[in-house]
């Protein structure tokens, strides 16, 4: 039998969580967080991110995967440390907030003098770069992840491609471990340099996002001259050019990705000339202010938010572009009530929660759902959603 490999990874977000699964196929993982209550739900093999693949594997599947809190047992003989600690961007420095990353990367190389440290979290581009320049080290590389939420282990095992940011052997030796990870055979692999690493992942979800942003612009057009949004995307998306991926209609683009990572490749481009990746990020605060007023403009008393999550099957909140719908219609002083089944709480930023559907469905004057549901059939009149082609 080959002996395993020992990885830590840092982190137990949706890009923690798979990889952790994924690796621990085949090695010997340990998951370091800072979060007891996360620690226990890895422990007893319950994972810490609603992914039905993430827990299907955990239940059935035999894994060699403990969690801790103790850093000094975690790092302790790994040969890679994988950094998937969050990088939120922060409005008023204009970049991502690194923080998380960085002090993991210091304690990482204090505590494994051998270990290769890769970073997953999505950081500006050049960062790596000057780590490794401060650390005087090329032990510190990164590489992009390409996951969706709720569907996070999937996309690791059947990847799009793997990219590190490296040309030596251990960069080499970790590649090989997602490949061996993997259901996808023949998986296209590049090793470049870390800094275009950080760049591509920057601009792929840039151009999704500007893609997003594409359809939802030419559904505002069909709105406001009163025309058929899916006969125009279907007639558009049968050229084989453009194709009919991320074509869907909706309040905008949000999560975890899109939104932070736009604005850090707008601040990358600092004095380099560029129009569209400003109007990209402009989109899609327009498109909100649009159907806010469309909303609005239907003279509503009460008006419903049906789910507040960013995609189906997924339990993240963070930046869902229907929450900025509701700020707009909140700050009308319209009354504003949320049906979120995800939700513990009894307000939403001060908004009532309402747990009982058909209770929900009474109260209000309009329902607001990014995407549709079944069931809601029964109250189609009073539903406003872009939701063409009912997918996420």
């Amino acid at each position: 039998m080959a002996k395993k490999t020992k990885i830590t990874v840092v982190g137990s977000g949706y890009v923690g969580m798979s990889l952790s699964v994924l690796l621990a196929q085949h090695n010997d993982v340990t998951v370091l967080d800072v979060d007891a209550e996360r620690v226990g739900r890895i422990n007893n093999k319950q994972s810490t991110v609603a992914d039905t693949e993430i827990e299907l594997f955990l239940a059935e599947k035999s894994l060699s995967l403990t969690a801790t809190l103790d850093k000094q047992a975690a790092y302790k003989g790994a040969s890679f440390i994988v950094v998937a600690t969050p990088t939120n961007y922060d409005s008023e420095t204009n970049r991502f907030d690194t923080s998380s990353v960085d002090f993991v990367v210091e304690d990482a190389l204090k505590l494994n003098l051998d270990a290769l440290v890769v970073i997953k979290s999505t950081v500006p581009v050049g960062h790596t770069k000057s780590l490794q320049e401060k650390f005087e080290t090329d032990r510190v590389v990164f590489s992009p992840e390409f996951l969706r939420e709720g569907q996070a282990l999937k996309d690791n095992l059947y990847p799009s491609r793997i990219i590190v940011g490296s040309q030596c052997k251990a960069g080499a030796e970790f590649a090989g471990l997602l490949k061996q990870g993997a259901e996808k055979t023949d998986i296209e692999t590049l090793f470049i340099k870390s800094s275009e690493a950080e760049a591509v992942k920057l601009f792929a979800n840039t151009y999704l996002a500007m893609r997003v942003s594409f359809f939802n612009e030419l559904d505002s057009y069909a709105l406001a001259r009163e025309l058929d949004t899916k006969s125009i995307i279907d007639g558009v998306c049968l050229d084989a050019r453009i194709g009919d991926g991320y074509n869907n209609p909706s309040f905008g683009y949000g999560g975890y990705c899109l939104p932070k990572d736009t604005k850090q490749l707008l601040a990358n481009y600092g004095e380099v000339p560029q129009t569209l990746i400003q109007a990209v990020v402009t989109s899609n605060a327009m498109r909100k202010d649009f159907l806010a007023d469309e909303i609005l403009n239907k003279s509503p008393k009460v008006v419903g938010f049906y789910r507040l999550v960013v995609k189906e099957g997924g339990d993240n909140f963070r930046s869902s572009a229907v929450q900025g719908i509701m700020k707009r219609i909140k700050a009308k002083g319209i009354d504003v009530v949320v049906y979120e089944p995800a939700l513990n709480e009894s307000h939403f930023f001060g908004s009532k929660v309402i747990r009982d559907l058909e209770a929900f469905k009474g109260l209000t004057d309009i329902i607001i759902a990014n995407r549709n549901a079944d069931c809601l059939s029964d109250v189609q009149g009073k539903v406003f959603s872009r939701d063409i082609f009912g997918d996420n």
